[in-house]
Formats: C-alpha cells, structure tokens, sequence
C-alpha cells in the first residue's frame, strides 16, 4: 500500500512539470505566446491547490480503493483529452481537468502512509514519499527532454496517461479502505473561499513579475481577505471544510514552513537552471535536463536514507544541516555559473538537491507527528496544500527574478545576473530554514497538559514510577519491564528531566520490521527461538532514545482525573507521565486500568 501511495505521489507531482520543455513546440502549434502557454504550469498548481481541501472530506466519505482509482482515472482522462486536443483552450481545459486529481491525490497518498505506517518507521515511509514527491517534478523535465527529441509534444501526455493507467491498476489490486468512514459535508462557500484566496495570492505573485504590479497587488488583497473570511467560517460552522486546529501547534506550523521552503527551493532551480543553460550556454533542452539528473537521480536513494536517520535520531541536526548544504553548494553552483566547465556546474549542483532530501521529508514527518491521530488528515491536508503554494511560488518567483534582473537581454552577463538573483532568493530561504529548524525543536519540548477540574490526580496515579536512564539499552529496558511487570516506562536524562518514553510495544514494532520471525518474541517459550539471539544482541547495543517516543505528552500533577482521561482517550495512548510543573520531576503516572478500575468502583458503590 506504501508503495501503491509513493507511486501515486511520483505521477501526481511528475505532471507538474512534465510540459515544460514541450512550451516551445506547443507554442509553435497553437500560435501562442509564452505568457499564455506558461498557464500550462500556473493553471495546473493553482488549481492543484484549491483541490487540496477537498481531499479530506472525499478521504473520510469514500472507500479508499474506489476513491483512489476514480482520481487517477480523472489524470488518465485529461491525458488522453489534452493529447487530441484540437485547439490550446482544450489543451488548457485537459491540464487543469488532470490538476483536480493532482490537488486529491497526493494527500490521499500521504493519509494512505499515516495509516499503514509503523511510528518507528514512520520517517522512513515517509522519506520515501517526500523523495517521490520531489523527484517527480525534476525528473519529468529530464524525461521530456529526452522524449521530445525523438517524439513529438503529444507523445508527453500519451506517455502519461499510460503511467496513470499502471498506478491506477496496481491500487486497485493493493489498497484496502484505511480512513475511518464517516459522512463529512462539502460546504459549498469555504470552498469557493479557498478557491478565491489560493488564486488571488497564488495569481498575484505570478502576475507581480509580469508588469502588472497593479493588478497583482488587488489580487493578493483579495485572496488574503477571502482567506481570512474563510478561517472566520471554519469556526462557525458545523461542518468545516478545514479543521484549523492543527494550526494551533506552534511545532507543525514551523514544520509546514520548514517543508515550504526546501520545496520552494526545488522549483526555483528546476525552473531557472534550465532557462540558464539554454539561453546563456547555449545548450539544447536535453542537455540542460541531463545536466540535472545525477542530482535527481540520487535524491530517490537519500530520502529513504533521511527517512531512516530521523527515526533513529530526530531533525534536530539533519533538517538544519540539510539547509546549510543547500545554502553552500547552490552559492558554488552560482559561481560555476560564470565559467564554461558544464560538468563542474552539474557537479556542485549534486550536493545542494542531495540535502533537499535532509530538509523536506524530515520536516513533514516532524510536523505530522506533532499532531494526534483525530487531526493528522487535516495536517496532511495543509501540508499538501503547502506544497502547492511552494511550488506555484518556486516557481514564479525563480522565474521572474531571473527574468526581472536579466531584464530581456539575451547577452550572456545580464543573464548571469539573473541567474545570480534567482540563486541569492534560494540562499536566504534556505538560511531561514536553519533559523526555522532550531526554533521548531526548541518549541517541540514537552508540553504538559493544563489543569481544567477540581479532582485531583494524586488519588489514582501510580507513584512509585520506575523510570529508565537516556543511557540505557533497549535489552536493559525489556529487562526492567520483566523485572517490574510493567509494560512501559519514562526515560530521563541525567538531570532528571523527562526525555522520552518507551514501551514494549515500540520494541515489538521494531523487532516485528526488522526480524520477522521474532515477530512475537514471547514464542520464545514454546522453542521459537528463530533470529532471537541476533536480535537480543542488536539490542543489548541500541540505544532506548533510538525508539522511544520524544515528543511525550504529559500532564501536570494538579490536573483533573477529566483531564487525564481526555488526555489519554484523545492521544490514543495507555499511559501518560504526570509532571511537577511545566518541566518538573516526573511524580507519577496514570493509566487506563486505574480510571477503568475507578470508574468500575464507582458504579458498583452507586448500585450497592
């Protein structure tokens, strides 16, 4: 199923792009200009975005396999239109029929990850969706290059659609229905709010570099007024298109940024590398699209890879690092520009896509794990419309820069010029994102849960807590638990400060995922002793921080049994650690089978 998703987010994002080398002959055909064929690209994301919202309420309503075919044969549809399309108004009307199941699919592949996806590997699938999702906008430039020199335009969105039909065959043989259905209403008006303020923001900023600084301007105003009113609406009303919560979360906003700007990075240079090389070295479309393949190419292997070094160890380190490699390398790359070795622009160029792998997969995992489990599909909403407006923006601000400076000339240093502002724009982004990255771990600490009852916890919770050292291996942890007969356990570091919690269950998980015949260790008894001494001695060496949970959710010693029970029915979890203070000593814990036995007393006492 993981799979089935990666693959629908490759095909949703590869279409973004995949006309851009093809606006030359398109334009030819049809007698256009290049304003009107870059409507092609414009059009689609705007209308990609819009459709984004919608996704969730399709997500909860329908079965997930039936939904999922019916998007992909909506992209299969619009190829097979836009590729007899007699005239550029049908070519048009084809793009943005395909940016509909664009705006749907790619969060229903991310929803689909969510659900199927194991916390301990959950950095990892979704590394892997994060490195579809940028490679398929890259490489379709380097495919499209190298069709369109044997083939004419019209082969593209044949080419597409046959790729359509595939990924639409394989999830109707792989997907099962993994939302919890419900019936969701579409409110007409929010969507209609959206779709205004999406477009007028989205449009302005294409228009601004257009000469129509007026019109851009108005356009924006309406769309930050339209949005306004939109989040106005989804407090009111009793079915919104949107749960805003999420927004809330001062961590998943920061992580929504954080993804923003390594894709905004992937635009601008997708867009303004090939326009460079083309006009000021003089290269044909295949050359200049080669010139970015082994970058792209490569990213597909670093994304799992992110995936899997923010499991073991978080962002912490990785997503800023990521940014300053993006930041040092396109700064070389931007100086290779000015000479005529190809070969050492290409080569610079490597490390900087490389890290985009180090950035924007981590950062949505790290923004949809701050989130719990009733609001991560709206997280995965606005983190998918996020991508949307990244690249809709990329893309516009890239190319009109580059154009702005470069200010028509077509000698090659006014073109470098411009290649140099387009590389200035990416290098501050990306320095924001090393600042962004620090603030959102900083903000990510515990958060305990405040007190809104009179009834206090200290009847109920646990207080003799047995805790485990940061230091400690996960083989002295299971230990601990046989020992103690507990099934979990807070983790502290030296000075007593929460670090983290681990439970069997997250040692089961990891086991089950990378020794299959352990999959239930406690076999062990009847004989099933298959890869056990392996994996014992693995984790004699592991580490417990390597598959506890951080980010623990917590409450404070003088909140209400109402609040623990919220707290534990609302996360999902058995257990939670009750805290002196905002950052105190971990003085208890409360668990379901102390508010079950409880509850149980209670009634028994009332019907005595």
């Amino acid at each position: 199923m993981i799979a089935v998703a990666a693959a629908a987010a490759f095909l949703a994002t590869f279409n973004e792009t995949f006309l851009n080398v093809a606006f030359t002959p398109i334009m030819q055909d049809f007698n256009v200009d290049v304003n009107t064929v870059q409507w092609l690209t414009t059009g689609y994301l705007l209308v990609a975005a819009v459709f984004v919202p919608v996704s969730n309420i399709l997500y909860h309503r329908f079965p997930t396999r039936p939904l999922f075919v019916a998007v992909v044969a909506l992209m299969l549809l619009g190829s097979i239109v836009g590729a007899l399309a007699p005239s550029f108004g049908v070519l048009l009307f084809a793009r943005l029929f395909q940016a509909i199941g664009t705006g749907l699919l790619t969060p229903i592949g991310m929803n689909i990850t969510l659900a199927v996806s194991p916390r301990e590997k959950l950095g990892l699938n979704m590394g892997i969706m994060a490195a579809m999702t940028t490679l398929g906008p890259s490489l379709a430039i380097v495919l499209s290059g190298v069709l369109l020199t044997i083939a004419p335009w019209t082969t593209l969105l044949w080419v597409f659609g046959g790729l359509s039909l595939l990924v639409l065959l394989a999830g109707g043989f792989a997907l099962q229905t993994v939302a919890a259905l419900r019936r969701p209403v579409l409110d007409i008006i929010s969507f209609l709010l959206v779709a205004i303020g999406l477009v007028g923001i989205l449009y302005g900023v294409s228009a601004a570099f257009g000469g129509d600084t007026l019109y851009a301007g108005i356009s924006v105003v309406i769309g930050i007024a339209a949005l306004w009113i939109f989040a106005i609406r989804q407090q009111r009303i009793e079915h919104p298109l949107l749960n805003l919560s999420p927004f809330s979360n001062k961590s998943f906003v920061l992580g929504v940024l954080m993804t923003m700007l390594g894709l905004l990075f992937v635009f601008a240079m997708n867009v303004v590398i090939p326009l460079f090389l083309q006009s000021g070295h003089q290269m044909d479309p295949l050359g200049a699209s080669l010139t970015l393949a082994p970058g792209i190419l490569l990213t597909v292997i670093m994304g799992p890879i992110a995936g899997r070094l923010f499991d073991r160890h978080g962002g912490r380190w990785s997503i800023p690092l990521g940014f300053l490699i993006m930041a040092v390398f396109v700064t070389f790359v931007g100086i290779a520009a000015g000479y005529s070795s190809i070969l050492l622009f290409g080569v610079l160029y490597i490390p900087a896509v490389l890290a985009t792998a180090l950035v924007i997969g981590p950062s949505q995992t790290f923004a949809l794990s701050q989130l719990d489990r009733e609001t991560s599909s709206h997280g995965v909403t606005i983190v998918s419309t996020g991508f949307q407006i990244a690249g809709c923006v990329g893309t516009s601000l890239g190319a009109g820069i580059y154009g702005a400076v470069s200010a028509g000339n077509t000698d090659f240093d006014s073109l470098l010029s411009g290649f140099h502002s387009a590389v200035a724009l990416v290098v501050i982004t990306s320095l924001i994102g090393i600042f962004l990255a620090f603030l959102a771990y900083r903000s990510a600490k515990t958060t305990p849960v405040k007190s809104t009852g009179n009834n206090s916890l200290e009847s109920i919770m646990k207080t003799d807590v047995y805790t485990l050292s940061s230091d400690d291996s996960v083989l002295d942890a299971l230990k601990t638990f046989t020992e103690r007969s507990i099934s979990g356990a807070p983790i502290l570091h030296s000075d007593g400060s929460l670090a983290g919690f681990l439970s069997d269950g997250d040692v089961m998980r990891y086991l089950s995922a990378t020794y299959p015949s352990s999959a239930s260790i406690y076999s062990y008894a009847i004989g099933g002793n298959d890869d056990l001494d392996k994996a014992m001695s693995e984790l004699a060496e592991l580490n417990v921080m390597r598959l506890a949970t951080h980010d623990v959710l917590t409450i404070d010693v003088e909140s209400s049994i109402a609040d623990a029970i919220a707290a534990l029915s609302d996360a999902h979890i058995k257990k939670v650690p009750v805290l002196r203070g905002k950052n105190g000593p971990v003085v208890g814990i409360v668990n379901r089978s102390a508010i079950n036995r409880l509850a149980i007393g209670n009634y028994l006492k009332a019907t005595a």
